[in-house]
């Protein structure tokens, strides 16, 4: 039997179990140790590995192990801790760690995801700063209601000035890499076919929801985290709540679906019958969303723009 291998990254170091051993090995996580620890991992030929997302630290093993042609899967934290829970794992450390996730890759096996290449990896990158720079952006522009002092105005519009260039420069560059790639400038073209969606939208769902058209519309909506969960005992049914999936895809789907349910005609009927029908705002916005991900999904699962018609 193959093993399975789970790895806990840190900043400085990786702790590597492999599912057949008592202990974990520790690797500097550095591109030497990497290559070395990859070449480990070459030789046993594991069924699994599995790696916690760890804010960045994970990418650059998850890469060299991918490019390895090794089966590697980036998993959310929660869901192990929620595993470790279960088993009535409460001791935390390193060696621990990486042993549940070995123990997590052989139990639950999840579903092996492609690793970004290269050009995603630097989009993922251009799109997180913008959106930091745009938050940078807001804030100092809330700062000039206040800012009675006229050197104090006079900095904040320097600063405004800068984040706007800084803010140009990064949308070009999403642009170059977008033009620079005729899979990527159809993906583009037919996500901007749809009323409510822009150029920042749609290279967030290019970069961040590589799925879209690859899945049915259940799949897609569990998976962003629009989808109704039943939460029933017995007698008792609770309110149908949603949540989990990619919460920084959905918060930025918010506002484009709320352009989409005043510009889009199909979005602008079903928003309005879920009023009409006694629903509050909140509620008939996370069904619109849930709407517009599947139009969203079904245009590039046919390989065509936009059409009313179809929807």
């Amino acid at each position: 039997m193959k093993d399975f291998v789970g790895i806990d990254v840190a900043k400085a170091h990786v702790d590597v179990h492999v599912s057949s051993s008592s202990q974990a090995t520790r690797w500097l996580n550095n591109r030497s140790d990497i290559r070395k620890c990859v070449k480990r991992l070459v030789v046993l030929q594991p069924a699994l590995i599995v790696l916690e997302s760890t804010g960045g630290y994970e990418r650059d093993l998850a890469v060299a192990l991918d490019a390895a042609s090794l089966p590697v899967v980036v998993v959310n934290p929660r869901q192990v801790r929620d595993f470790g829970r279960a088993k009535g794992r409460l001791a935390k450390t390193d060696r621990i760690d990486a042993r549940l996730l070995a123990e997590y890759a052989a139990a639950m096996s999840p579903e092996r995801r492609g690793i970004p290449d290269r050009r995603r990896r630097t989009m993922q990158a251009l799109v997180a700063r913008r959106r930091q720079l745009v938050k940078m952006r807001t804030a100092e522009f809330n700062r000039c209601e206040h800012a009675h002092d006229k050197a104090i105005a006079n900095s904040l519009r320097v600063v405004i000035k800068t984040l706007d260039g800084e803010l140009g420069k990064i949308e070009r560059q999403l642009a170059d890499l977008i033009a620079e790639c005729p899979e990527l400038q159809d993906k583009m073209q037919r996500l901007l076919s749809v009323p409510g969606i822009g150029q920042t939208t749609a290279a967030m769902l290019i970069t961040e929801v590589p799925e879209l058209g690859e899945l049915n519309r259940r799949q897609i909506a569990a998976l962003i985290g629009v989808a109704p969960i039943n939460r029933d005992s017995g007698s008792f049914r609770g309110k149908r709540m949603t949540g989990g999936g990619r919460q920084a895809v959905r918060t930025r789907l918010f506002m484009p679906t709320v352009v989409a349910c005043h510009h889009n005609p199909v979005l602008m009927r079903f928003y309005q019958r879920l009023l009409q029908n006694g629903k509050n705002k909140m509620t008939a916005l996370v069904a619109a969303m849930r709407k517009l991900l599947t139009i969203l999904n079904t245009i590039m699962a046919r390989g065509e723009n936009w059409n009313p018609k179809l929807t």
